[in-house]
């Protein structure tokens, strides 16, 4: 009701306490859980808290460097890991020694590189004061008992924070093969339950190349036979693995975990035994007599070359799943959550580990048996490597077969429920319906206008839907429930993909 103007004065008139509007909510904050360095802020500890960092520069400030990893030189393994060399006893392969991997720090490196901005941190444990570093389910999901009681940490201490919309796991690919599938559907169930959330996952060992018809030894089939059949829609794996160049320090035999006279029985060049001899007749071997002898062995033997450009590429050999998440941070603040995070050329990035066939790649697009879609990151000439895929592991759903059009759902619900607190003491009749049925019809139609929802006119490419006989009945409302029916066109217009959003209210 408008106020009487009678006499010259201060006048105060209330305003609609109804008129709300909806907050586009952060799209891409991820959350990355794994070992590091260190773990505190001003000495004071920040283990297993999730931490928010703004840049790579904080990330070290905070959580420290890469693990100093360690290599062995060994016969060749069943399991195809390592790089071959051809030594003076035939045949070996360089790998890491056992608990020496930590891809925490390199997959920070890459989500900077490929566009990253604002994420979080939980480290689950350090590895400043050890000389191993071994992965752990319990560590990484926050489930390890001590004591009688859950050391509440890991994925588990992100459900009490609301701003992460993606979450990451480096060093899940370290764990066994079974371990990791396990951390992989307890990621999607977590983002499942915390309905704003989307996992990236890597193939373990995803380095090696596909082997189409071996079920026991062919990693993108063993992936698919492992995952699981829930949640799928909640998250995206790459392959293969990236070799990077983040990481450009010389390696020196210093790396290697061998003894000098070890090392001489390796190489076949009789100028680089004689130049290991001359060392070890030397007591006191000083920093500069070791990087001289690095460099006398690199000009003589050609063994020895082959043996540090293996240490090499295993040191900027690293899972995709931090430049993942980058790019998807560098789409959706550039182009909306809403364009498909595919296409994109990936940085800090030689190569990936495997080159892809048209087929191989049609293959882990499609399976039509699992629906298991997996994205391909390949190298085309003269484009350099790029990510080729847009799927969620549910490539069988005709709605939520696409990383975009779920992450959009997913965000859009999350902002309308935000926007909806407000209401929860308004009385639940039509006074309040039409301004909630406003509110989100306001913030649709922005998102439209910005190009989220096909559809040349508002009617086509969204809808709202809410009250008595339309969305709810009588007794929804004694139960003090108000209930909306939001259906958004995303993929083709008209065709509306329909979500169910519920606010409790105060009970009539």
């Amino acid at each position: 009701m408008a106020a009487i103007l009678r006499y010259p004065g201060v006048y105060i008139q209330e305003q609609n306490s109804l008129l709300h509007s909806i907050s586009d909510l952060p799209t891409a904050v991820p959350a990355f859980i794994g070992y590091t360095e260190k773990a505190s802020i001003n000495e004071e500890s920040v283990l297993n808290i999730p931490t928010k960092i703004r840049s790579f520069a904080e990330y070290v400030s905070v959580f420290g460097v890469g693990f100093n990893s360690k290599f062995d030189i060994l016969d060749p393994l069943p399991n195809g890991s390592g790089i071959p060399i051809k030594v003076k006893s035939g045949k070996k392969v360089v790998d890491y020694v056992p608990n020496h991997k930590a891809y925490m720090f390199p997959s920070i490196k890459l989500f900077y590189d490929n566009g990253g901005k604002d994420c979080y941190i939980v480290s689950v444990g350090t590895y400043g004061d050890t000389s191993s570093v071994t992965a752990d389910a319990d560590d990484l999901l926050g489930t390890k008992i001590v004591n009688g009681n859950i050391l509440e940490g890991g994925l588990n201490a992100l459900k009490n924070y609301i701003e992460p919309t993606i979450i990451v796991i480096p060093d899940a690919v370290n764990l066994p093969s079974v371990q990791c599938y396990q951390v992989y559907q307890e990621m999607l169930s977590h983002c499942f339950e915390m309905g704003n959330r989307f996992a990236v996952l890597d193939i373990h060992n995803g380095f090696q190349k596909q082997i189409v018809g071996q079920a026991t030894t062919d990693v993108i089939t063993h992936f698919r036979g492992q995952i699981g059949t829930q949640n799928l829609k909640f998250g995206a794996v790459y392959y293969p693995w990236l070799e990077a160049n983040i990481d450009r320090s010389d390696p020196t035999f210093l790396d290697i975990n061998l003894q000098l006279d070890e090392l001489k029985q390796l190489l076949p060049e009789n100028r680089a035994n004689d130049i290991i001899d001359e060392h070890l007749k030397i007591n006191d071997i000083t920093a500069d007599i070791k990087h001289n002898l690095h460099i006398a062995l690199l000009s003589v033997c050609l063994t020895y070359k082959s043996i540090i450009k293996a240490v090499k590429v295993l040191k900027n050999r690293i899972p995709p799943c931090g430049a993942i998440a980058g790019i998807y941070v560098a789409t959706d603040n550039n182009k909306g959550i809403w364009k498909a995070p595919a296409g994109v050329s990936v940085n800090s990035v030689i190569k990936p580990t495997v080159q892809l066939s048209r087929v191989e790649q049609e293959l882990l697009n499609v399976d039509a048996v699992s629906g298991k879609s997996i994205n391909a990151i390949n190298y085309y000439t003269g484009r350099g490597t790029l990510v080729w895929g847009a799927r969620t592991l549910a490539g069988n759903s005709n709605e939520y077969r696409y990383v975009s059009v779920h992450r959009t759902i997913l965000h859009v619900k999350k902002s309308i429920k935000t926007g909806l607190k407000p209401f929860v003491f308004e009385p639940n009749d039509t006074t309040t319906w039409g301004a909630v049925k406003n509110m989100i019809s306001n913030y649709l139609k922005a998102l439209w206008r910005d190009g989220a929802f096909v559809g040349s006119q508002p009617e086509k490419a969204y809808f709202v839907q809410v009250g008595l006989g339309q969305t709810m009945t009588a007794r929804d409302i004694l139960e003090g429930k108000m209930i909306i029916l939001v259906g958004v066109s995303i993929i083709r217009p008209a065709e509306f993909i329909i979500f169910r959003i519920e606010q409790d209210m105060e009970e009539s």
